[in-house]
């Protein structure tokens, strides 16, 4: 339920707005903003709310999280609004709309703050600019809604609902009789004042941006969460229990290089298996084939049934562990979330955890990492390679290259007055071997210098250079540390 109007007064003459200063504006939500105020000799925190079912404005004593991006129409009221005078402040004919007349310099502005469920916003105008009709010229809104013409440049007048259509008042009949809650469930309420009395309710009791129903918002978010972690969890682990018979692959293929001879006559029958004596154990065992092939062949298969179990295995703990850490981080952030008092602060948090992270548009050839800080690229061709050189790097860039291998160029974009750090060095290596010729070995040596130490060789290749001043570096390829980037890559820490 959101403040009626006589609430509102009831709001507004406790506080002293006219003469005070707006010092600073903080948006931590995407539906409440706070003024920090100052004048006669005492400072205040207006909190403006226009989350449905919980529209109000009030003081509050605690502390305003900040958001951790710049937000709109918070940056538009620190250029234009901040350091302004209040010079008046009231509400329109018990509309639920409050006028803030301000003025900074010679600019005057006028702030209308629209506490109407479903239809709350912040509108300010510029009072000298009118049509026709009387309206204001807007500046910024909190919330755009073109439909209602609230948007940059559009006109507002307040609306007024209270009278009849021939501009007389309304019946009384037809008018709602509001009255001041008491808010006598909350504890302790007679030694507050009417505005902590409305900030303690909400906090506690509100259907929207109160602590209770944000607690259970986060609950259910992080039931599902957890579920579907926990399950993706089980399912790496069923697969990596069928890895790990992995060595019964291997043995038979021992088992089909020892009796290869039933191999041939298994195909003349038609037969697509052979049962030999397990010399292991002595019983008897049925192995599958390809007729087609012979023992070397059909051995060969297993033989790479088993490579890949092994391989696999490998790669299954790291998710495994991954999935672990990410499970065990969303448990720590939701008990964060229970220990915390300030529904405010539960909301952005909340707000945080659910926005998507936004790709950022790729503006060169090849491949981008940012690891800690440090930008990587990666050359893939030649003419990436060459592109990458000719256009996106600089003379303080560090280039890695395998040595006598083809393969591609890794840059690392300098940072003034930071040496590379080693942690950096040895993944902008194993991204070099990794996207050369020597993968398959596993290891190799590299080296590197900075861009201003290479020169293009002529009639050679394109993106082909000479280095000079360069500097070994030995490589053997860490695949925990690969998959390390990719992980951190699809979780958004890296871009590629």
């Amino acid at each position: 339920m959101s403040l009626n109007c006589k609430e509102i007064d009831a709001i507004l003459n406790e506080l002293t707005l006219e003469g005070t200063f707006i010092q600073q504006i903080v948006q931590p939500t995407f539906d409440s903003i706070a003024f920090y105020l100052y004048g006669q000799g005492e400072s205040q925190t207006l909190l403006v709310c226009l989350a449905p079912g919980a529209c109000r404005l009030h003081t509050t004593r605690k502390k305003i999280p900040r958001n951790d991006k710049p937000l709109r129409f918070m940056e538009f009221l620190r250029s234009k609004i901040k350091g302004s005078r209040i010079n008046k402040a009231a509400q329109i004919e018990q509309e639920r709309i409050i006028k803030l007349e301000l003025s900074h310099g010679e600019d005057l502005f006028n702030m209308y703050i629209r506490l109407w469920s479903n239809a709350a916003n912040i509108i300010v105008t510029n009072p000298l600019e009118t049509n026709e009709k009387g309206e204001e010229r807007i500046l910024d809104v909190f919330f755009r809604r073109p439909k209602k013409n609230e948007i940059t440049d559009g006109f507002y007048k307040p609306e007024i609902r209270q009278t009849a259509g021939n501009g007389k008042t309304a019946p009384q009949s037809n008018q709602k009789t509001f009255e001041v809650r008491g808010f006598e469930e909350l504890e302790n309420s007679a030694d507050l004042s009417f505005n902590q009395k409305v900030e303690l309710w909400y906090t506690e009791h509100a259907d929207t941006l109160s602590r209770a129903s944000l607690l259970q918002q986060a609950e259910k978010q992080f039931n599902a969460r957890s579920t579907r972690l926990q399950a993706a969890i089980d399912k790496l682990e069923a697969k990596r229990k069928s890895f790990l018979n992995a060595e019964q692959w291997k043995h038979q293929g021992d088992l089909l290089l020892t009796y290869g001879y039933l191999i041939e006559k298994a195909a003349g029958e038609g037969k697509n298996f052979i049962e030999c004596e397990d010399y292991d154990t002595g019983s008897t065992v049925k192995i599958f084939i390809d007729p087609k092939k012979k023992a070397q062949g059909n051995a060969q298969l297993f033989y790479e049934r088993y490579k890949k179990a092994v391989s696999g295995l490998e790669e299954l703990e790291y998710d495994i562990k991954a999935s672990k850490s990410e499970l065990a981080k969303l448990q720590a952030d939701y008990e964060q979330l229970l220990a915390e008092k300030d529904p405010l602060v539960i909301q952005q948090k909340m707000h945080k955890q659910n926005t998507p992270r936004q790709k950022i548009e790729k503006k060169h050839p090849g491949l981008d990492f940012t690891i800690n800080g440090w930008h990587i690229l990666v050359g893939r061709t030649a003419s990436e390679n060459d592109e990458l050189l000719r256009h996106h790097v600089k003379g303080q860039d560090w280039w890695l290259h395998a040595r006598d291998w083809p393969g591609g160029y890794v840059f690392i974009k300098n940072q003034n007055g930071k040496s590379v750090p080693l942690d950096i060095l040895l993944d902008a290596g194993n991204l070099a071997l990794f996207y050369s010729k020597g993968r398959k070995d596993g290891k190799g040596d590299l080296y590197y210098t900075q861009v201003k130490h290479l020169r293009r060789a002529k009639n050679a290749p394109k993106g082909t250079v000479l280095p000079s001043n360069e500097k070994n570096l030995s490589i053997t390829l860490d695949k925990e540390r690969l998959k390390r980037i990719e992980i951190q890559q699809k979780e958004g820490t890296l871009l590629i």
